[in-house]
């Protein structure tokens, strides 16, 4: 019986999987997806993510990929304003991150099960017993749910993820290419009219992450997002002829969810990360609290196995939510603020994103 069993391989679930082996606690990654992901998704570590990546050794390694001090380069109704450069970042992409936390953890000897989608959790004082998809059952002595905003986990446990969702999806997001346009820097358009269109380079590859304000038919709908509707916005906000979009890998949209867990422990099982409290994406502070929960978690889970079952496990196992529940607060208050005043500043020229980041 394996002493952790991770539900969840994204960066938080790897992070949490790192940390525990590093620490000799035996430990178990299961993912719902039949494979890796390769989308761009949370594009940067900040400080405090950083900070973790180098305890757990992979800081030189994700260096060698990332941007650091990336330049955002500001337009307005098509004319460049200005340039900013922001330091304390490493950008790059999600799955770059992810296949880094990956190889560290084959170096402890565990590989992430994927194929393994969570279907049933039992518990008891002894443990944790997950039904799998494919009909196996997993004892555990505990189980993390590090599986996203519609976490299974939590789900399974019966925990509200309490909040606010705005009803209507804000944004597009889709990992494309744009055969030249300068990759050196975060092209950020913005339009008097509210128009929203940027694309942020992702390092070792030609691929741009791009995130659009949503384009609508004659009737005022929202159109789904697709390579035809992107080129049809960055026309109509870039103002650049010449440059066509294309190779369009990932296809998604965005709304404005503000919604935490009401606890993110019951007995054996812990949340961690988006499963846990999920935030507007001004700042960047997304994937970085939830790196930061698992590094809090590790530490937990470390602390409460060198203690005898009874009283002193217990009071171990109480440090998690004690210190990270009143953090998912706080990260909430303040990336709802950061987001209200990103909206604001970019309707003055010369202001992008990097407001949200202070």
């Amino acid at each position: 019986m394996n002493d952790v069993l991770i539900a969840g391989s994204g960066p938080t679930g790897l992070t949490l999987a790192c940390d525990l082996a590093r620490r000799g606690v035996s430990v178990r990654v299961i993912d719902q997806r039949t494979s890796p992901h390769h989308e761009s998704r949370g594009k940067s570590l900040n400080q405090d993510g950083l900070k973790v990546m180098t305890d757990l050794g992979v800081a030189g390694r994700l260096a060698a990929i990332g941007i650091p001090n990336l330049t955002f380069r500001k337009y307005f109704d098509g004319a460049h304003v200005n340039d900013t450069p922001v330091p304390e970042f490493l950008f790059m992409g999600q799955w770059q991150i992810e296949s880094v936390l990956r190889d560290r953890l084959a170096e402890f000897g565990v590989h992430v099960e994927y194929g393994a989608g969570l279907t049933a959790v039992r518990q008891d004082t002894a443990g944790v017993e997950a039904e799998l998809s494919d009909g196996r059952v997993i004892r555990a002595g505990h189980l993390a749910g590090c599986d996203g905003g519609r976490s299974t986990t939590r789900t399974l446990l019966g925990i509200p993820f309490e909040g606010t969702s705005e009803e209507e999806q804000a944004m597009v997001i889709g990992d494309v290419t744009a055969p030249g346009l300068g990759r050196d820097v975060w092209h950020q358009w913005f339009t008097s009219d509210g128009g929203v269109m940027m694309l942020c380079p992702i390092p070792e590859t030609d691929t741009f992450q791009l995130q659009a304000s949503r384009e609508r038919d004659e009737h005022g709908r929202p159109l789904p997002p697709s390579l035809e509707s992107f080129q049809r916005l960055f026309d109509r906000h870039a103002r650049i002829s010449g440059i066509r979009l294309g190779e369009a890998t990932w296809l998604s949209t965005w709304r404005v969810n503000v919604r935490m867990a009401t606890r993110i422990r019951q007995g054996q099982v812990f949340l961690a990360g988006d499963a846990a409290h999920v935030q507007p994406i001004a700042g960047g502070l997304g994937m970085n609290t939830g790196i930061q929960d698992a590094a809090a978690l590790a530490r937990t889970l470390a602390a409460a196995l060198d203690e005898e079952p009874g009283p002193a496990r217990e009071g171990a196992l109480g440090a998690y939510e004690a210190e990270r529940l009143p953090a998912a607060a706080e990260v909430l208050t303040e990336t709802v603020r950061r987001h209200r005043r990103v909206l604001a500043a970019v309707r003055t020229a010369g202001n992008g994103t990097e407001t949200g980041r202070g």
